[in-house]
């Protein structure tokens, strides 16, 4: 006790000697400076932990499941509604035949169209809604190929897919982690794109094509 009473004794005083320089505005840009690069650091560490639960092997074989494919089916709803939608865009941009409802009993309804080979993109947080489920069990009774988009934790949808890519997203906050969730979904599904357009020359050359066509529509 009396060693800590004596540090804090010797703190004062120096403390006493020094002007005081820091400002209230000083104070809020320290915080903004913490805040931004905490939420930097968070996201590098969810989108390494996601790299490393998403093994070389296991995102070769959806790729080529994805490129081999006659049409691919994309459904997710709410959050996972909004990556879904953009990344059956992405494909669609590579000239694959791209299916996407973020409806389950449309997606549903559409599965007379699905054959031998076709693949699935169930995009689903938590893999706990009974209807994904269930249009994922169809869609297999089809003989299509069932890629679940999860978090990395046992649930339904994941239990049952044919492949599953997994994100990584913790933090104490529940609005930091969701957002950590999405910056991780985001890096992982913009690698799997990448290696879409390198794996398939004909994709690549379709992918330049449809983005030429864009381009010209948006400049008349």
């Amino acid at each position: 006790p009396d060693l800590k009473y004596s540090i804090g004794q010797a703190l004062a005083r120096n403390g006493a000697d020094k002007p005081a320089t820091t400002t209230p505005a000083d104070g809020d840009g320290d915080e903004y400076t913490r805040l931004e690069e905490g939420l930097r650091r968070s996201k590098a560490a969810a989108e390494e932990e996601t790299r490393l639960l998403n093994p070389r092997a296991r995102v070769e074989e959806i790729v080529t499941l994805v490129d081999g494919a006659g049409k691919v089916f994309v459904c997710g709803l709410g959050d996972d509604g909004l990556f879904a939608r953009e990344f059956a865009m992405r494909l669609s941009l590579l000239g694959l035949l791209t299916v996407h409802h973020a409806d389950p009993i449309l997606m549903m309804a559409n599965l007379s169209a699905a054959r031998p080979g076709d693949v699935l993109l169930m995009f689903s947080e938590f893999g706990k809604l009974p209807e994904l489920s269930q249009v994922s069990r169809q869609f297999q009774a089809c003989e299509g190929k069932v890629i679940s988009i999860t978090r990395h934790t046992a649930n339904p949808l994941r239990a049952h897919a044919d492949a599953a890519l997994v994100i990584s997203a913790h933090d104490p906050a529940a609005h930091v982690e969701q957002l950590l969730y999405r910056s991780s979904l985001q890096s992982l599904l913009d690698f799997v794109f990448v290696l879409l357009c390198q794996a398939n020359p004909d994709r690549h050359r379709q992918l330049a094509i449809n983005l030429e066509r864009i381009h010209h529509l948006l400049e008349s």
